[in-house]
């Protein structure tokens, strides 16, 4: 591959140094973000960001380790499945640190993605509390279930979704408006408010998995996206494993 014409100051980047947009992902995009961590890619290093690629597109979820060894072993032989030969290609390990070349989430174990969403949620607990019974706002009183949720869906609008994002530390941007139509336009088609993998699986199909992944939506909604979606949506609780 020739060098790219990219420059690493035009791409937008998390702390981490991972692509903010998967969308914005090309081979040129990878020898820059493995330049940045002092890699030269070769036909071998390829070999394994193909496969990492092809795995988290099919599967939607980027592969651990052991997944991508297993990967490995199936597509190119157990020789080149390997912690020494893996690690010669990428220091950082090939899961973690090939994800971030390859323009995908960082892999991650579900308990370990359990325990990071209970550790965002009890944090934005300690700053947060949504109205648990009746409000005065504009003059009305606003019934609300101790789970935060509107008694009365008729009473909802956006003025008042704003009031109750403030109450729960959240200033509403166009990305949480579009969370929050979505999650309204799914209740009055279907008559439930979706769990949190409806969501993530439904409003995907629709604006893209850009727009509705994971890790965007609980930046948007610590508290979780249909938990708190709701709340702001003006819609009943969400049943069965809402956020998790």
């Amino acid at each position: 591959m020739s060098n790219p014409a990219v420059n690493i100051d035009n791409l937008q980047l998390r702390p981490d140094g991972r692509l903010e947009n998967i969308s914005d992902w090309s081979p040129d995009v990878a020898i820059v973000l493995a330049k940045n961590d002092g890699i030269e890619l070769t036909n071998a290093h390829w070999d394994i960001l193909t496969l990492i690629r092809s795995y988290y597109f099919t599967y939607n979820t980027p592969p651990i380790n052991k997944l991508l060894k297993r990967e490995i072993a199936r597509n190119y032989g157990a020789e080149r499945a390997n912690d020494d030969y893996l690690m010669s290609l990428f220091p950082n390990g090939a899961s973690f640190q090939g994800s971030k070349i390859a323009g995908i989430p960082v892999p991650m174990l579900d308990s370990e993605r359990e325990q990071t969403i209970k550790l965002r949620r009890a944090e934005a607990q300690r700053h947060v509390a949504h109205y648990t019974n009746e409000f005065e706002y504009n003059g009305k009183i606003i019934q609300v279930y101790p789970s935060g949720n509107l008694v009365h869906l008729d009473d909802w609008n956006e003025d008042l979704a704003r009031h109750l994002a403030q109450k729960e530390a959240v200033t509403l941007t166009e990305e949480h408006w579009e969370v929050i139509r979505y999650l309204r336009k799914f209740y009055f088609q279907y008559g439930i408010s979706p769990m949190v993998k409806l969501l993530i699986k439904h409003m995907a199909e629709e604006h893209g998995k850009e727009t509705a992944n994971e890790e965007k939506l609980y930046k948007l909604f610590p508290l979780g996206p249909s938990r708190q979606g709701s709340h702001f949506a003006g819609l009943p609780e969400p049943q069965g494993c809402i956020d998790s």
